[in-house]
């Protein structure tokens, strides 16, 4: 795919936190109605850097520019004896949606899975109404049929 050749993955640097956090806020706002305090979300951002075990952000640069970003945190999977990494806050600008983001970062984490050997796979959550992810999640490959979500969150 041509976009795919001007995208590029990488491990978000500490210098970009205010533009994940901003990245954030709108993610809340279109997928869930949600208005984030931006100031609360910079704080957990920079709590992900500030403390490795919580995880990490990649971002997506397109011709040079971040357009998106997403966190992966970890799990412990006592099944498996190993991690798994649990795809969060994924957003990608509305104007670079459909030219291979996500994909780029997905296959970027699956290589970084099987460079590093001691990852299980890959999960995420998605919004049942979010039918454009859901379709673009079972393109790549992964399978939503075992496990539905329940939280008690505020």
């Amino acid at each position: 795919m041509e976009h795919e050749q001007m995208i590029h993955i990488r491990r978000a640097k500490y210098t970009e936190v205010e533009q994940i956090a901003k990245y954030q806020v709108l993610m809340a706002d279109e997928s869930e109605g949600m208005q984030l305090d931006y100031h609360t979300v910079l704080r957990g951002v920079r709590a992900v850097f500030d403390d490795p075990k919580k995880g990490f952000y990649l971002v997506a640069q397109f011709t040079g520019q971040m357009v998106g970003c997403l966190l992966v945190t970890l799990e412990w999977s006592d099944w498996r004896a190993q991690m798994l990494y649990w795809i969060q806050s994924l957003y990608v600008e509305p104007a670079y949606r459909r030219k291979g983001i996500f994909k780029s970062m997905y296959t970027f984490l699956k290589e970084e899975i099987a460079e590093k050997g001691d990852i299980a796979g890959i999960r995420l959550y998605v919004d049942l109404g979010n039918t454009g992810a859901i379709e673009t999640y079972k393109a790549l490959g992964m399978n939503g049929e075992h496990y539905q979500l329940f939280e008690d969150v505020e």
